[in-house]
């Protein structure tokens, strides 16, 4: 999720932005959000806190949560801080906002889709920036709500989620980027 929504960024905003500065900062987001949360998983399951990279319980999805929401405040005051690109910055802190929510449920025991959750809080972030840089990327807002339907579809053909899981994940990515638009908007 926030790899694309940065991504994305760079590749539609009308600011300037050195080549060099969107390298390093692509570079800092894989290396945390993508290969630290594989390392942490392996590390996690070799020491049988996770039994599968589907954490099925809402158990097993207490420490990988808490983790990644101490990666997304790492992101926040290292890679992204708001007095650099205030549009990623802000789009990090919904991030975080819907990451501590679906942990909040896990301690409550209840299973919010993470798929639903990601996918809602890029969906919100593209729509904003269409309205904030006066761009018409109708066409990427349509994609992203054809995967949101078949992503949808998957979790429930798999058996993973039922609706109301479904539901509550989506509403949890997509209400924290609403949240922040009045900072950047």
């Amino acid at each position: 999720m926030p790899l694309v929504g940065v991504i994305f960024y760079f590749s539609k905003s009308p600011r300037f932005i050195p080549q060099p500065i969107i390298k390093a900062k692509i570079f800092a987001l894989v290396l945390l959000t993508i290969l630290l949360p594989i390392l942490l998983f392996f590390l996690l399951k070799s020491l049988k806190k996770i039994s599968s990279i589907h954490l099925g319980s809402t158990e097993e999805r207490r420490i990988p949560l808490a983790i990644y929401c101490g990666i997304i405040g790492l992101v926040l005051m290292r890679v992204l801080p708001s007095n650099e690109l205030i549009e990623p910055h802000f789009f990090m802190v919904g991030v975080l906002g819907s990451t501590l929510s679906c942990l909040i449920l896990a301690i409550l025991n209840f299973k919010a889709s993470i798929h639903m959750l990601a996918v809602g809080g890029v969906l919100m972030f593209f729509i904003a920036l269409s309205i904030h840089f006066h761009i018409n990327i109708n066409g990427s807002i349509a994609l992203i709500f054809i995967i949101t339907g078949a992503l949808a579809t998957s979790r429930v053909h798999m058996r993973a989620h039922n609706a109301l899981e479904l539901a509550v994940g989506f509403i949890i990515g997509v209400v924290p980027q609403f949240i922040v638009l009045s900072y950047w908007l």
